[in-house]
């Protein structure tokens, strides 16, 4: 029976002081015992703090002038929230996750989190006004102010991460996230997110069956909707590979371990024999996807944007239609609303594809609301120059059927463990290799079927976006939420000046591909 995630018990670690501009807790948590580190360089400096993971590293290394490592997103909200009841909202259930308390420092052999002896909530969390339009104007304005956020780098001398506020946008509110990719992955972050909203929770310390009554509850659906759709790649290569793979192969964010652990996933790793030696090849051998307008050097400016909502049960029909999955269905309008850009822009797409760098989540059940980073990545092949959308649909069904059982999730999670103790002019050039060969990153996130609420105001619409690293200037995120799918785009400004019009063709290519399957022949 699948394990759902628990209800709120107190933090794990109590909460570094604040400004006294705070209004004091009602009761101060007892410390919890924690086991002893080992020693590290941190504390033979007289410093406090804990060390971060190798790969929590790699990302905190990743800034380029082109691409920032920051997780953006944005909630509509009808009617709209006050400032000061979104701090209140935050004090309560985001702080208690340490890592929005701690500020990240490097020093020679990695980096290691401290607590902010300082912390104001003002300056992670406020309000900026935009002028004041309806309609598609104000949605201009609203992806415009975005895109500006995109390529502003957030402060390292505090916490990572800013909250700001359009308290008057459309007869509601609307709020934009930025969060660093070091303090977690989109997995994490989401289920974090969802503790902000109404009926949301602490973090939880145990695990549940769920029960008879179903889903209930913002942190249900992440156990039930987001960790097992996400993870049918990852559990299908944990299932060839063995349980300890994934620690084999970041072996080298673990130097501390005993050379008995080392022999021992040595074995594992001998075990996986002929599947490990193929995925290697196949990461190690990528070619070049095919060189459009879309690939390139990034430069210094971004643009964002979304479109409405189509509904889940059309897509949904769709794909039962076919014998094909929801993502098979919204993969293959990604390819043909690319496709349809390109074309209009008068290219010829006649045999060419796209490849698009997908996480997969490699977090288990019981660890869905613990931060960092734990998700892997597989390349996606689109088959943008397939004009008939039956036959495009099909094509990414069998590429994704290819890739279940691979342990390409595992070993890309263990390049981005032996990135992290690289100096970063190596770190740049071991992951500039997956760049060359890449075209987008690309997300594609189920979320609650039901609209939540935020301090009293109905969460509307919400969409997101994750980084690019290095030359990759495209980034596509499908994101499912309250009956319907969204799909947004956020792309360098040289490369695709316009992303709207990439974006304004994801629901036509949607539409033809609903019609043919309705003129198929019905039965067999």
């Amino acid at each position: 029976m699948v394990q759902r995630i628990a209800a709120a018990a107190p933090p794990e670690h109590p909460r570094p002081a604040v400004r006294a501009r705070r209004r004091a807790p009602a009761a101060k948590p007892a410390p919890t015992a924690r086991r002893a580190a080992a020693p590290t360089l941190v504390s033979a400096l007289g410093l406090e703090g804990e060390r971060m993971s190798k790969v929590d590293t790699a990302w905190l290394r990743m800034d380029s002038d082109s691409n920032l490592m920051m997780i953006l997103g944005v909630w509509v909200l009808r009617p709209g929230v006050s400032l000061a009841d979104l701090r209140e909202r935050v004090r309560e259930r985001l702080l208690p996750y340490r890592r929005f308390v701690q500020v990240a420092r490097q020093d020679a052999t990695g980096a290691h989190w401290i607590d902010d002896p300082d912390f104001d909530i003002e300056r992670h969390v406020l309000s900026r006004p935009l002028e004041r339009k309806r309609g598609q104007a104000a949605q201009a304005a609203l992806q415009a102010r975005i895109a500006d956020l995109a390529l502003q780098p957030l402060d390292h001398a505090y916490p990572l991460w800013c909250f700001e506020l359009v308290e008057d946008h459309e007869g509601g509110s609307a709020l934009i996230a930025r969060i660093h990719h070091c303090i977690a992955d989109g997995i994490a972050l989401i289920s974090v997110m969802m503790s902000l909203v109404d009926g949301g929770h602490l973090p939880p310390k145990r695990v549940r069956k769920p029960s008879r009554a179903g889903v209930e509850g913002a942190e249900d659906w992440v156990a039930d909707t987001l960790i097992r759709p996400l993870g049918d790649l990852t559990a299908r290569a944990l299932e060839v590979a063995g349980g300890s793979a994934a620690r084999s192969l970041a072996l080298m964010a673990a130097p501390q371990q005993g050379l008995s652990d080392t022999l021992d996933q040595a074995m594992d790793l001998a075990r996986m024999g002929g599947q490990l030696a193929s995925d290697l090849a196949a990461l190690a051998l990528m070619p070049d996807d095919s060189p459009t307008r879309l690939k390139g050097q990034p430069g210094r400016a971004k643009r964002v944007a979304w479109c409405d909502p189509l509904p889940l049960a059309d897509v949904k029909a769709v794909g039962k239609a076919l014998n094909c999955s929801i993502n098979d269905v919204l993969l293959s309008c990604v390819a043909g609303a690319i496709g349809s850009y390109l074309r209009a822009q008068g290219d010829d797409t006649r045999g060419q594809e796209i490849r698009a760098m997908v996480p997969i989540n490699l977090r288990p059940m019981e660890d869905a609301w613990k931060l960092g980073n734990h998700f892997g990545l597989v390349p996606l092949v689109l088959p943008i120059g397939l004009d008939n959308p039956i036959e495009r649909v099909f094509a990414v069904r069998a590429r994704m059927n290819e890739l279940k059982g691979s342990l390409q999730p595992l070993l890309t999670f263990g390049l981005l463990s032996i990135a992290g103790l690289m100096i970063k002019p190596a770190q740049d050039a071991l992951l500039n290799l997956f760049g060359k060969k890449t075209t987008a990153v690309m997300t594609n996130v189920p979320g609650p079927a039901r609209k939540l609420k935020l301090c009293g105001a109905t969460l509307e619409q919400n969409m997101f976006w994750v980084p690019q690293t290095g030359s990759v200037g495209l980034g596509v995120s499908i994101l499912s939420y309250g009956g319907g799918v969204q799909f947004g785009v956020i792309a360098d400004t040289g490369l695709c000046p316009e992303p709207q019009r990439i974006v304004d063709e994801f629901t036509p290519e949607f539409e033809r591909l609903l019609t043919v399957t309705l003129m198929l022949p019905w039965g067999d």
